[in-house]
């Protein structure tokens, strides 16, 4: 267990707060198309993401095209509209996210999301998603901060909400957020429920790991 409240519980989006998988899949799948280039499985995307929107267009190019880098511009420029055009279709939250949340913020734990979506996208998508929750910071990736793994935004994040690294959560689905909170100095909750694997979390860092969103309850549920 959690020996306290924490200060400070920031989430990650993809695979952590909201379910965005499908969305993601279908949007670089049709822009993969447009260019005659294979696409690939909703699984092989939970895989992909997780690194920021241009990793993700790498690893979803043919090996081959990946010295192209004309056309790697061009389907990720395609890929980025493609999603801000249909983010929302199928994206949902995770249940029993919006009641974790929403506990939370009655126990005065701050909020925060970091993401490596970009910002833009992360901005949108958690206000259409989660607009009653408040946040006191909703990053995505941004050319004027580090991606995660580097730890400068999360600390930036608690700094910004008064919050002890040490006494503050970071919950993601991905050994980059593990890694992530190990960095920052923050307790590592790897999301069983999202899109890696116990294995991968573990290996990361993760002090603890949770199945659904209302086990991040339970943790700290009797402090």
């Amino acid at each position: 267990m959690i020996s306290q409240v924490p200060d400070l519980v920031i989430f990650d989006l993809d695979g952590t707060l909201a379910d965005t998988i499908e969305d993601i899949a279908a949007s670089v799948n049709r822009a993969l198309s447009q260019f005659k280039l294979p696409p690939h499985e909703v699984t092989i995307y939970k895989r992909m993401v997780g690194d920021g929107f241009r990793p993700l267009i790498e690893r979803a190019l043919p090996q081959e095209k990946l010295c192209d880098e004309a056309l790697l511009e061009q389907v990720f420029e395609c890929a980025v509209h493609e999603y801000a055009e249909h983010s929302l279709e199928n994206t949902r939250p995770f249940p029993g996210m919006i009641e974790t949340l929403e506990t939370l913020s009655r126990k005065s734990v701050r909020l925060a999301v970091l993401s490596n979506k970009p910002d833009t996208m992360s901005i949108a998508i958690v206000k259409n998603l989660f607009g009653s929750i408040p946040f006191v910071a909703v990053w995505g990736n941004n050319p004027e901060r580090p991606r995660k793994p580097n730890p400068s935004a999360a600390l930036e994040i608690c700094r910004i909400a008064e919050a002890v690294p040490a006494h503050s959560l970071f919950v993601g689905d991905s050994g980059v957020d593990m890694e992530t909170a190990k960095a920052a100095g923050m307790i590592a909750i790897g999301a069983l429920y999202g899109y890696r694997s116990r294995k991968e979390l573990e290996k990361a860092g993760a002090d603890y790991c949770i199945a659904s969103p209302l086990e991040l309850l339970s943790l700290i549920g009797r402090t």
